[in-house]
C-alpha cells in the first residue's frame, strides 16, 4: 500500500481550487492538508503545515506563485498549475518542473501525483539531488521575458519588450504599454529583480523605465533628468538614477 501523500493547494480561482480537491479527494493514499487563494495566506500554509507536494498556481493574487517559493522555508515536492500553456513549456518544461494546464481532469493529475510518488521513494538514493524548489527558482532567475495580468475575467500576457514603464498604484503596481494598461499583485521591487537590468531601470522609487521605450532625456534642475517615452509621457527620475542613466549614456 502507498505511503500516505499530504498535499497542499494554492489555487486563487474558487472553481479550480473545488476541483483539485475533488480530485485529489478520489485518490487512494492522499489527504488535502490547506488550502490558500493568495500568496501570503500560501506561504503561511506550506510553513505551518509541511505538506509532502503543493500544487502551485502560477498567478496568485499578492505574490505570484515563484515568488511563494522563495519565501517558504519548508520545501515541498511541486506541481505547478497555469492556463498558459506556452508559459509552461518555457518555464517549466525547461526546467524539469512538474505542471498541469488548466483545465485538467483526473487522469492528468493522478499521472502527476504518481510522478512525485516515484520521486519521494528514490529520493534516498539521489543525496544533494536538487527538488522542484530549487529547480523552479533556477530557472526564474533568468529575466523573464513575459508577464500576466489580470483585466477584467481574464489573464493576459504582456511580453516584456511592449512594457513602456511601470508605476507603484498602491498596493498593485501599474504596467503600461503603448496600447494599454494592466494593473498587477507584485511591488515594484519584485518586478524590478524579475526584469532583463540591461533594458529595465528604477529611475524613482514609483517607477520602473523600459530604456528601449525612452525617446529623449533632458535636464530638469537638481541635477535630475526628465524621461520622454515613445506614447509622449514623461517623469523625472530621482537623482541616483539620473546619475545611473547619465551613465548608460555616456
Amino acid at each position: 500500500m502507498s505511503q500516505e501523500l499530504c498535499c497542499a493547494v494554492a489555487e486563487d480561482e474558487p472553481e479550480a481550487r473545488s476541483n483539485l480537491a475533488e480530485y485529489l479527494e478520489r485518490l487512494d493514499a492522499v489527504s488535502i492538508v490547506g488550502v490558500a487563494g493568495d500568496g501570503e495566506a500560501a506561504v503561511r500554509l506550506v510553513d505551518e503545515t509541511r505538506p509532502d507536494l503543493l500544487f502551485l498556481d502560477v498567478c496568485l493574487p499578492e505574490m505570484d506563485g515563484f515568488e511563494v517559493l522563495r519565501r517558504i522555508r519548508h520545501r515541498p515536492e511541486v506541481v505547478f498549475t497555469t492556463a498558459f500553456d506556452d508559459y509552461a513549456v518555457s518555464a517549466f518544461e525547461m526546467g524539469a518542473l512538474d505542471y498541469l494546464v488548466k483545465p485538467f481532469g483526473p487522469t492528468r493529475l493522478e499521472a502527476a501525483v504518481e510522478r512525485v510518488r516515484s520521486r519521494l521513494s528514490a529520493r534516498p538514493g539521489e543525496p544533494g539531488a536538487p527538488g522542484p524548489v530549487e529547480r523552479a527558482l533556477t530557472v526564474t532567475r533568468n529575466p523573464v521575458r513575459r508577464l500576466f495580468a489580470r483585466q477584467g475575467g481574464r489573464i493576459v500576457p504582456i511580453e516584456a519588450d511592449d512594457i513602456l514603464r511601470i508605476s507603484a498604484s498602491g498596493e498593485y503596481s501599474e504596467i503600461v504599454t503603448e496600447r494599454s494598461s494592466f494593473l498587477v499583485a507584485s511591488s515594484l521591487a519584485q518586478l524590478a529583480g524579475s526584469l532583463d537590468p540591461a533594458d529595465f531601470e528604477r529611475v524613482h522609487r514609483a517607477h520602473i523605465v523600459n530604456f528601449r521605450a525612452v525617446r529623449h532625456l533632458r535636464p530638469a534642475g537638481d541635477r535630475r533628468l526628465q524621461i520622454t517615452l515613445k506614447d509622449g509621457s514623461t517623469l523625472v527620475a530621482s537623482r541616483a538614477a539620473s546619475v545611473r542613466l547619465r551613465q548608460r549614456i555616456a
